[in-house]
């Protein structure tokens, strides 16, 4: 085990190893390959590159070393181009803070059976005169961007329950093609994410079917 894996339990450890491919012995070469071809994309501004940040991106691809450089460039890119959803992007920020308040995510204390950190959205709970949808989504991003701090996490991943009971037509008509897509990018390449999506079987009709293909993506 190198320092890279430190934090890492025994089990979580062989998960990576039988889920992920990681391998100890090839971890400082494998994350160097994702480096080298940070020069093919001139048009991107890599502003991390160390290894405990490429690492993230190799095990939300099982160290598919293309893979994982596809998803690090895109990370950068979504914020070069949605660089208002990223200023001030801090729980300080008014809109930010009223989102995490109203639960904009909510986490469950315990992990489930397979070690993932559960995230439960009402989404009938936005407050519509308080804040934005921009602002949930950036809510919802800086919380993802400090829990997969956790090595743990970035092993086993996540899960997030989206609740649209009670969700009104109000709320749904402000969720545009294009409120949609920046939520949905956002969640797929804006975080270095293993998220499952878990729609419940009993939800408001109002829920835009936009989010269908969304669970399969983010799988």
């Amino acid at each position: 085990m190198t320092h890279l894996q430190a934090g890492l339990s025994p089990e979580t450890l062989e998960k990576a190893r039988l889920e992920l491919n990681e391998n100890p012995d090839t971890l400082h070469q494998d994350i160097q390959e994702v480096r080298d071809m940070v020069i093919t994309r001139p048009d991107i501004g890599f502003l991390r590159t160390d290894d405990a940040f490429i690492l993230r991106f190799l095990r939300a691809r099982k160290f598919h070393h293309f893979e994982a450089f596809r998803l690090l460039a895109q990370y950068f890119e979504y914020r070069q181009q949605n660089l208002d959803m990223f200023k001030s992007f801090k729980a300080t920020d008014p809109g930010i803070k009223q989102a995490l308040k109203d639960g904009f995510p909510g986490g469950l204390a315990n992990l489930d059976h397979y070690g993932r950190k559960i995230l439960v959205l009402f989404a009938a709970n936005w407050d519509q005169n308080r804040y934005t949808l921009v602002d949930i989504l950036r809510a919802i991003l800086l919380s993802l961007e400090a829990m997969i701090e956790d090595p743990e996490l970035q092993v086993n991943g996540f899960v997030l329950i989206i609740d649209w009971s009670n969700f009104t037509f109000k709320q749904a008509s402000k969720l545009t093609p294009s409120m949609l897509r920046l939520a949905i990018e956002g969640l797929q390449v804006g975080t270095t994410l293993r998220l499952s999506l878990c729609l419940p079987s009993l939800y408001s009709p109002q829920m835009p079917q936009s989010l269908s293909p969304f669970s399969q993506n983010t799988r």
